[in-house]
């Protein structure tokens, strides 16, 4: 679904290919209280920022968890509806409200359940490592 996706851009037309590279807690890298998920855009990073008072919101209101995998695809499918809106491509870090994290939740939820499940991280050979990881690099 979005861990790997094309989009077009809104403002040039140019094609894009989205990859999600890694979630790292950014009170590590950044000492702030969310998850940053980085994806790669056409190979330059991109940032998305998911609070971390979104899992508490989640838990009291479903009595579930946000995996890893689910703040993936959350954070992708943030990633493309900004790219189809017209983001700023220059910008390397967006940051994500409670209310936009449960919302996307709620349709990736429902997306997974009209394919049969969520894809699985494309985690392997490669590897994420977190080395050079953080905004920035």
């Amino acid at each position: 679904m979005y861990e790997e996706f094309r989009v077009t851009d809104r403002w040039t037309g140019e094609e894009l290919n989205c990859r999600w590279k890694a979630n790292i807690v950014a009170i590590a890298t950044r000492h702030a209280d969310a998850v940053d998920v980085r994806f790669e855009v056409n190979g330059r990073p991109m940032w998305i920022a998911l609070p971390c008072t979104a899992w508490v919101r989640q838990k009291q209101r479903s009595g579930k968890v946000i995996t890893d995998l689910l703040a993936a695809q959350i954070a992708g499918r943030h990633l493309k509806q900004l790219i189809e809106e017209g983001y700023d491509s220059q910008r390397e870090l967006y940051t994500m409200t409670e209310d936009e994290v449960l919302q996307h939740l709620d349709a990736v939820v429902d997306e997974a359940r009209g394919r049969g499940g969520l894809p699985v991280l494309p985690v392997g050979v490669e590897g994420t490592g977190a080395a050079g990881l953080g905004p920035g690099n």
